[in-house]
């Protein structure tokens, strides 16, 4: 048996796992199930495939080679470990939350991928030397591996996650297209002028009055899209229960719509460039005006939301209809 032969199969099989991670989906079986318990497992399984991985990266760094059967010893305790990994993960059923679910199904995700990049870069080198892809695609694992220790442990703290991340989206694009607005008439003013075309007098590269007057509303409604990210994070953060299907199923009713947030703010961003089409800047605003009113609407409506908390939530309504509505004036003529 040739030495590279078990790595080639080793290979085979992480594919197959990877598919399968991707697309498979959870059992139902292990009842009662016990998160603290189902964090344990899935840590232990991360820490044993660091380990193999190091082992494996170590038999091919220096002299001698190592033996086919060597080699065929560490195959079958890289892909034990890689299904061990998959194993725990399938533990995890939808009932703990999609948005818990995907977050582990992720970083499992990039376990088996780092797994396979390593697999891949010793059978891409000399067999008895340390390449720096080898390198790489071994810290690789092992930072993938480390992944499992940050995280979210329950429902509430994955959705919590997810806001935050689109919180981040959102802001960075309201920043932009603030910070364009500051420039002046010419959001390009910072492109250097092309040598072989000399001066840019392109009137498409600036915004007209008009233009700017109906941008002003856009960017009042990214700013309620901001608004509404980070007080609907901070009722999650301090109402969120992952204790009974129904608390479980309306902050995942949550994650999903709210993910719809930043592209579509990211959408209008990209219309509101010069040369501007009214009708589009129009279009994309009504989506995302439309996308909020959803989330705000399923916040109200669910346990993350006490009596206390409703004023926000129609303040920001209605601060979403104020902007959508003289968005609406700006470009009647464009119907």
């Amino acid at each position: 048996m040739e030495v590279r032969e078990p790595l080639l199969v080793l290979r085979g099989a992480l594919r197959a796992v990877l598919a399968q991670v991707r697309e498979g989906e959870p059992g139902e079986g292990r009842e009662p199930f016990e998160l603290p318990l189902f964090w344990d497992a899935l840590g232990q399984t991360f820490k044993v495939t660091s380990q193999e991985a190091t082992k494996l990266s170590l038999a091919f760094s220096r002299p001698p080679l190592t033996s086919a059967e060597d080699c065929q010893k560490l195959s079958d305790d890289v892909q034990n470990a890689i299904l061990a990994v998959a194993t725990v993960y399938y533990w995890l059923p939808k009932g703990q939350g999609t948005t818990l679910r995907k977050m582990v199904r992720d970083a499992t995700t990039e376990v088996v991928q780092g797994m396979i990049q390593l697999t891949e870069a010793i059978l891409s080198a000399p067999l008895e030397s340390l390449s720096q892809k080898q390198l790489v695609s071994t810290g690789g694992v092992w930072e993938a591996c480390e992944q499992v220790s940050s995280l979210p442990r329950d429902n509430q703290a994955a959705v919590a996650s997810t806001l935050a991340a689109c919180l981040g989206v959102v802001k960075d694009a309201l920043e932009e297209m603030e910070h364009a607005l500051v420039e002046g008439q010419d959001p390009y003013s910072d492109i250097m002028e092309d040598e072989e075309l000399g001066f840019r007098g392109n009137r498409d590269t600036y915004w007209s009055e008009a233009d700017r007057k109906l941008l002003s509303s856009c960017i009042g409604l990214m700013k309620a899209s901001k608004a509404c990210l980070k007080k609907v994070l901070g009722v999650v953060k301090a109402y969120g229960r992952a204790d009974s299907p129904d608390q479980i199923a309306q902050l995942d009713d949550l994650a999903d719509t709210a993910n719809e947030i930043s592209p579509s703010v990211d959408e209008l961003a990209l219309s509101m460039y010069p040369p501007m089409n009214q009708l589009a800047v129009r279009l994309n605003a009504a989506k995302l005006a439309s996308v909020l009113k959803k989330v705000l609407e399923i916040t109200r409506t669910s346990h993350v939301c006490p009596p206390s908390e409703e004023g926000w939530v129609q303040f920001l309504t209605g601060a979403v209809d104020h902007n959508m509505n003289k968005i609406k004036d700006f470009t009647q003529g464009q119907l």
